[in-house]
């Protein structure tokens, strides 16, 4: 059964569609506007044609393409792999971080000392100390890939990020609903599991898609190791060119990585404020 709205009511609906093609419209010759300045008044330097020359080639491009595609595979990889370990390392110390009781104290002033260690640690240092470090030890057993070092260095700095985000989320939960939890007879760890992470995650994923959309770029970081990556691939492709343009087609390709994620991200915040508005 359809509703028949009331003359006002479609008035009302035809004003505001007319406002949205208005700003949709607005916004879109705008944005071409100042598109169209930018590039003539870029095409227009003294400099254009040699940056042209340099950054710009295509057949540059097309040339160092396949290899930079190939490196990229491996961060790909690595930031899989990379986020499934800050994923279960965070949220593990944000956990030992919440937990009560002077019995607990040595456990939370590790967890503390490890987020205040490897959050100020800058991620370059760490890469270098964790990659040219354990493999210097020797140890029977312990992987010297550089890839797997550098994957662990991103772990290590990024799961202190992420366990804060990740307390947050916990300690953002009223105490009642945990109050609530135990008066059922839940335990620590059962409402723990059934009640609040449920709701902190919910609450902080926005800040973890965009912590991860960080990662995405900070993956091409292994590259100082020697990792043959994006970055590492469009360097030999540069040397062996004499161009810079694989640089560009490595961030290119970077920002098309980046960009699906960052849109998922806003879609989440967005979501979260609507629900947040009801």
């Amino acid at each position: 059964m359809t509703v028949e709205l009331s003359p006002l009511a479609q008035d009302r609906a035809a004003y505001r569609r007319s406002r949205a093609r208005r700003s949709t419209t607005v916004a879109l010759v705008s944005t071409v506007v100042f598109a169209a300045a930018l590039v003539i008044g870029l095409v227009n330097t003294p400099g254009w044609p040699r940056v042209q020359e340099t950054f710009l080639d295509p057949q540059d491009a097309w040339a160092a393409l396949p290899a930079v595609l190939s490196g990229l595979w491996l961060n790909i990889r690595v930031l899989v792999v990379a986020e499934l370990g800050i994923l279960a390392l965070g949220l593990l110390i944000a956990l030992l971080r919440t937990l009560r009781g002077p019995v607990f104290f040595p456990v939370r002033a590790l967890a503390i000392g490890y987020v205040d260690l490897f959050r100020g640690v800058p991620l370059l240092i760490a890469l270098y100390l964790i990659g040219f470090g354990v493999p210097g030890l020797r140890l029977q057993g312990v992987p010297n890939d550089v890839a797997v070092l550098g994957t662990v260095a991103l772990i290590l700095v990024y799961s202190a990020y992420v366990s804060e985000v990740f307390r947050a989320g916990i300690e953002s939960v009223h105490p009642s609903q945990r109050a609530a939890a135990r008066s059922l007879g839940l335990t620590h760890r059962q409402s723990m599991r059934l009640v609040i992470l449920p709701q902190a995650v919910r609450r902080v994923l926005p800040p973890l898609l965009n912590d991860f959309v960080a990662l995405q770029k900070d993956v091409g970081l292994i590259s100082v190791l020697g990792a043959v990556d994006a970055i590492r691939a469009a360097q030999i492709q540069s040397a062996l060119l004499f161009s810079f343009t694989p640089y560009v087609v490595a961030g290119l390709l970077f920002v098309l990585l980046a960009v699906p994620t960052g849109r998922i991200a806003d879609a989440v915040a967005a979501r979260a404020a609507r629900r947040e508005a009801a």
